[in-house]
């Protein structure tokens, strides 16, 4: 038997998870990692990183960009929160790759400007 959210559970659940971001005494960041688990990019997001979810779909705060990346081919996106403990991760892979996360290429040069033009939470109602 299928379970479906309402609303108001829906809200609570998208907001639980992106609430624990704003865990510890930083803002939280997002790293972005290779497959073996080398930071590329780092982008530290606002605290709170999000605003409240409404119907299911939380929207992030301001990110700011990582002007001084490390450069690498991205294949994850380390969301952790303020002490750096992880909260969770998202595949990563440019259009058509059919990661969580789509970006423009892959492959981050090093000193490359890494920027975030948006960025939503959403919590399905099934």
């Amino acid at each position: 038997m299928a379970i479906t959210l309402s609303n108001p559970a829906r809200n609570a659940a998208a907001n639980a998870v992106v609430d624990a971001l704003d865990a510890g005494a930083g803002a939280a960041t997002i790293e972005y990692q290779t497959a073996a688990n080398a930071v590329v990019a780092t982008l530290t997001m606002s605290d709170p990183a999000f605003g409240g979810a409404d119907a299911g779909v939380a929207t992030a705060n301001e990110v700011a960009d990582d002007t001084a990346a490390t450069g690498g081919v991205v294949a994850k996106a380390v969301f952790k929160d303020g002490d750096g403990a992880e909260v969770f991760r998202l595949t990563v892979s440019s259009a058509g790759g059919g990661g969580d996360v789509i970006v423009d290429n892959t492959t981050i040069g090093s000193g490359t400007t890494v920027k975030l033009t948006s960025l939503t939470y959403t919590q399905p109602a099934t």
